[in-house]
């Protein structure tokens, strides 16, 4: 007789909320991570008080009210809106998402009338400039983008940002990876149009130990080491590592961007006054700082601390042995991807899921919403 209804690979979002609808459910579940910790990515490490976010800045946000009340059923969600900073190649800070704000430190514009006119006029020379080079459609990133938003803003807050993030020129990057591109006529910094949005009161860590109460939970186990035998164990697997692993590389390598993190804690209680500043210069190694306490203090709340954890964020490129972060989604990779895909299906009993088995990037309300959804 088997010990488990389910093994679960992987300790994050998709893995957890699995688990605790199988629990809920009365099955039993059985979670592995190579990691010695819960939560994935989503994980927060206690730094001078601070719960810093380990892996990169994790915002929620969602439109579903249904995942909004499943996440708060868990763990109560405070009031954190995500309103990025930019640091330009010309000295100054400039509000994200591109807005009235942006457009008017661009230009001095200060209405949506002549912020139109301005944006008309940058894009219209783009594209004049193309076609005069007998160009009709944008071959790359970069002539997406100027098509898109203009010169000033392209080389500005989006060229030198997009080449440290996927170590490409723009040039080389292909154009429908930037063919949504956010521009709001209205003095609104919110980044996201979505209708909640907030950080889990005491850190992610309590929304992972809330979904995985009543699991059994072995932590520093790769899966490689027990695949052969996994049907021994439990009448189901869930895997949400790679996808390419899981077959173990048989059709090529899918490749990644990766992120490496430089944490320091200084002996000020406020460093940037923002949760994200972005630094879109070419001459700045990291893509960003995040300055982890203004997800959860807010207003005079920041002082009551007199310590700060800043984190600088650098991309780099994959390799074997690092954390795999972004699909890089070109046309190899994602034809790679479907193919592991279709052998995926064919798996019996085995339920991949989330970003690495999906090879595809996701926000955590729609990774939550992928969960909810998987027969138990």
């Amino acid at each position: 007789m088997k010990n488990y209804d389910f093994l679960i690979v992987g300790a994050g979002l998709f893995g957890a909320v699995i688990a605790h609808r199988a629990t809920q459910a009365g099955k039993r579940c059985l979670v592995i991570d190579k990691r010695q910790h819960i939560g994935g990515n989503v994980y927060c490490e206690k730094i001078e008080g601070i719960n810093v976010h380990k892996y990169g800045a994790h915002i929620f946000h969602t439109s579903n009210k249904e995942i909004w009340d499943f996440v708060n059923s868990i763990v109560p969600f405070n009031r954190y809106t995500n309103c990025p900073v930019a640091y330009a190649p010309d000295g100054k800070l400039y509000n994200l998402p591109f807005n009235m704000n942006t457009f008017y430190q661009m230009w001095g514009v200060k209405n949506p009338a002549e912020a139109m006119d301005k944006l008309k006029e940058q894009r219209q020379d783009a594209i004049d400039r193309m076609k005069a080079d007998g160009i009709s459609e944008p071959r790359n990133l970069e002539e997406q983008a100027l098509c898109l938003i203009g010169k000033d803003i392209y080389e500005k807050l989006i060229k030198h940002y997009t080449e440290k993030q996927w170590g490409r020129p723009c040039t080389e990057l292909p154009a429908f990876i930037i063919r949504r591109l956010p521009v709001r006529l209205t003095f609104d910094n919110n980044y996201f149009n979505d209708t909640y949005q907030g950080i889990p009161i005491g850190g992610y860590n309590l929304l992972i130990e809330g979904l995985l109460k009543g699991c059994d939970i072995r932590l520093g186990v790769d899966f490689k080491e027990i695949k052969q035998s996994w049907n021994d164990i439990a009448e189901k697997l869930v895997y949400t590592g790679p996808i390419d692993e899981y077959f173990d590389f048989k059709l090529g390598r899918l490749d990644w961007r990766t992120v490496r993190f430089e944490t320091e804690i200084l002996n000020i209680p406020n460093y940037q006054g923002n949760a994200v500043v972005n630094y879109t210069d070419s001459l700045t190694n990291w893509t960003r700082i995040i300055e982890h306490k203004h997800f959860e203090s807010f207003g005079d709340g920041v002082y009551e601390n007199p310590k700060t954890v800043i984190s600088r964020e650098f991309s780099t490129e994959f390799k074997s042995g690092m954390e795999p972060y972004y699909p890089v989604n070109d046309n190899r990779n994602n034809s790679l991807a479907e193919k592991y895909r279709q052998l995926a299906d064919k798996e019996d009993n085995v339920i991949f899921g989330g970003r690495l088995a999906d090879y595809k990037y996701y926000d955590m309300a729609p990774v939550i919403e992928q969960a909810m959804k998987v027969q138990i």
